[in-house]
């Protein structure tokens, strides 16, 4: 708990970044790898459940931020593929759990302004998480929604990349091309519209908590050109000033796209 002096320290610091973004080129798209839960209740001596908790219901505050500095999209890694496989069942029973209570049912709320998309093996995912989460998508499709939240849940972008050229070549079989003819035209415009955030624009700002450096998978097709910023802070404990750096950060970069 901070002293009520340091408190307002604080909030004087953020009112500073924001006017100082007022005017900034910010990022229409920001992707995060939600990084550090486990580590921040470890920290606590609290249990990797309660990290969780703690994650998932730090989502809700996030979009809270974004929605006010108009970032209209925006992707959060939730689970990857290794993390469905290899993690203690108990542990990922309870990360979907929260993603039930907390992500789904919040964002399904009448009053909600983000609209949802999934991406990801969703098969991988207990039947009631699957079946909370496309509820959800279903529900919020029908909004005139301004901000877009794309959750990546049992995600790696390699399975992606392979799911993706696996549809197009299905896709061009069923109308009678040959190997040769979908190899000729083949472009990366192709493939892209095949992968799961079709429709979706790419990140153009990528944030990892934790103080890891690395993708870990995360949109390798997507974030091609994105900035990368990377937080020492535990997600639980990512606040706004850290949000707002990163954003900071973004805005005195020259982008390049690969020139």
């Amino acid at each position: 708990m901070l002293s009520p002096l340091r408190t307002a320290a604080y909030r004087l610091y953020a009112h500073r970044l924001r006017r100082r973004l007022a005017a900034a080129d910010l990022p229409r798209h920001v992707a995060i790898v939600m990084d550090g839960n486990r580590r921040w209740a470890r920290e606590r001596g609290l249990s990797a459940q309660t990290g969780h908790r703690h994650g998932a219901e730090h989502i809700d505050e996030v979009l809270g931020w974004c929605a006010d500095l108009g970032v209209r999209h925006v992707t959060v890694f939730v689970a990857s593929v290794d993390n469905m496989r290899k993690r203690d069942s108990d542990e990922i029973d309870n990360l979907m759990a929260m993603m039930e209570d907390v992500l789904a049912h919040r964002l399904a709320r009448p009053d909600g302004q983000w609209r949802l998309h999934l991406a990801g093996r969703l098969d991988l995912l207990p039947d009631s998480t699957r079946h909370a989460l496309k509820l959800a998508e279903e529900d919020t499709r029908a909004r005139e929604a301004r901000f877009h939240l794309t959750v990546a849940i049992g995600y790696d972008g390699r399975a992606e990349i392979v799911d993706a050229v696996r549809s197009l070549l299905d896709e061009r079989a069923a109308a009678g091309a040959s190997l040769a003819e979908v190899a000729q035209t083949l472009t990366a415009e192709a493939i892209a519209a095949h992968l799961y955030t079709d429709g979706q624009p790419d990140p153009d700002l990528v944030i990892r908590t934790s103080g890891e450096r690395r993708m870990s998978g995360f949109l390798l097709w997507q974030a091609a050109y994105s900035e990368l910023y990377f937080c020492d802070v535990y997600w639980p404990g990512f606040r706004e000033v850290d949000f707002l750096r990163a954003l900071r950060s973004y805005a005195a970069r020259s982008r390049r796209f690969g020139a």
